[in-house]
C-alpha cells in the first residue's frame, strides 16, 4: 500500500474504534485508513489475543496501534500484528491518561526519544509493515519547537517515515484525557513547520478537524489528516471521503442504505455470540440532525440491551426515521 492512501485516517479511540465500529465506518469509505483502539503489549502477550486483534477482512486498510515502551515487547507485538494481517503498526506516543503514565508509555515517551527510536528500530526488524508513530507537539513544559523537532529527528533516524501529529501539547498532570483533547490550544502552524523542515517524511495532522472542507484545506500543506470524535459522532461524513479526499467518482449512499448494508453483519455477529448493544452503540450518530434522528437513537438505546435483542431493533429504529420523512413539515 502506498503512503498516499493515508490521506484520510480515522483516529484510534479507546472504547470506540473496536472492530464493530470499524466495519460500520468501512461501509461508507473504501479508502480511509482505520485504526484499532490502543492495545497494550501486555494485553497481546498475556491476554486474550483473539479478542483484542481479530478483525473483519473488509476493514482493510487497518492499522494496529500499540501501547508500550519496552522495545522487545513492542517488537514481539509487531510480529504478532503482522501475522494477524494488519496493514500498519502504530506506536502511541500521545495518550496522556494516568494509566499510560503508570506504564511509562503514551505521551510520556515524548520525553524519551532515544527509547522510542530503539522501539521503532526493534519493531521494524520484526515486521515488513510500515511502523508509524502518533505523537503530540509537546508535553508538559516541553512545548518549544526544538523539543518536537529533536523528537522527530531522533525517531526518524531509526527508520520511521510516517508521523501522525496531534496539534496540541499534552499535560500529564492537572488535565484529564478529555481535557487534554480540548484545553491545550491547537497549533496547526507547528505541524506545517514540521512538514516544511522534513519534506521527506509523511506528516498527518490530527486534532480539531470537523469538516471535509477543513481537511482539504490542511492537505494543501500536509500529507494527510486524521479525524476522531467528529467521525464517531457524525459518521455519515465518511460517505464523502473517497470523492472529496481521494478524487474518486461520487457515490450516492443514503443513511438507510448504510443501515441495510450493516444488517447482514449484525445477524452474523449475533449468531456468533455478540451482543447487539456492542454493535448498535456505534451507529447512534448516523441520523444526527435528520428528521427522526432522536427517535432512531431512542429506539436503539432503550432496546439494544434487552436479553435476546436482535437486528429487528435496528430495523424498528430505521422505521422511525422513514416515518418521520413522510410527515409533512411543520
Amino acid at each position: 500500500m502506498t503512503e498516499i492512501e493515508r490521506k484520510f485516517c480515522v483516529a484510534p479511540m479507546m472504547d470506540w474504534t473496536d472492530r464493530h465500529c470499524r466495519f460500520f465506518l468501512r461501509l461508507m469509505s473504501r479508502r480511509a485508513w482505520l485504526y484499532t483502539e490502543m492495545v497494550t503489549t501486555g494485553a497481546i502477550i498475556h491476554g486474550d489475543r483473539e479478542r483484542f486483534l481479530r478483525f473483519h477482512p473488509a476493514e482493510h486498510p487497518v492499522a494496529l496501534q500499540l501501547g508500550g515502551s519496552e522495545p522487545d515487547d513492542l517488537a514481539r507485538c509487531a510480529e504478532i500484528g503482522t501475522a494477524y494481517g494488519y496493514d500498519e503498526i502504530n506506536l502511541n506516543c500521545g495518550c496522556p491518561s494516568d494509566r499510560v503514565q503508570e506504564g511509562r508509555f503514551g505521551a510520556c515517551l515524548m520525553k524519551e526519544p532515544a527509547r522510542v527510536a530503539e522501539a521503532v528500530a526493534a519493531m521494524r526488524r520484526a515486521t515488513h509493515l510500515p511502523v508509524t508513530v502518533k505523537t503530540r507537539i509537546g508535553v508538559d513544559e516541553s512545548e518549544d519547537y526544538v523539543f518536537l523537532k529533536d523528537f522527530i529527528e531522533t525517531v526518524a533516524a531509526a527508520g520511521c517515515t510516517i508521523f501522525i501529529v496531534h496539534a496540541r501539547k499534552a499535560w500529564l498532570k492537572g488535565l484529564s484525557p478529555k481535557e487534554n483533547r480540548e484545553i491545550p490550544p491547537l497549533q496547526y502552524e507547528v505541524v506545517h513547520r514540521l512538514k516544511r523542515e522534513f519534506p521527506q517524511l509523511t506528516i498527518v495532522l490530527n486534532g480539531g478537524l470537523k469538516t471535509l472542507d477543513a481537511c482539504v484545506e490542511q492537505m494543501q500543506e500536509l500529507d494527510g489528516v486524521m479525524l476522531g470524535r467528529e467521525v464517531y459522532e457524525n459518521p455519515y461524513l465518511m460517505t464523502g471521503v473517497d470523492s472529496r479526499i481521494y478524487g474518486e467518482a461520487a457515490v450516492e449512499l443514503t443513511r438507510p442504505a448504510v443501515i441495510e448494508a450493516l444488517l447482514d453483519y449484525v445477524d452474523r455477529e449475533l449468531a456468533a455470540g455478540a451482543q447487539l448493544n456492542h454493535i448498535s452503540r456505534h451507529i447512534l450518530g448516523l441520523f444526527r440532525g435528520q428528521p427522526g434522528g432522536r427517535a432512531f437513537r431512542r429506539v436503539i438505546s432503550q432496546n439494544a440491551t434487552r436479553p435476546g435483542a436482535g437486528a429487528d431493533v435496528i430495523r424498528a429504529a430505521l422505521a422511525e426515521v422513514e416515518a418521520a420523512a413522510l410527515r409533512p413539515a411543520a
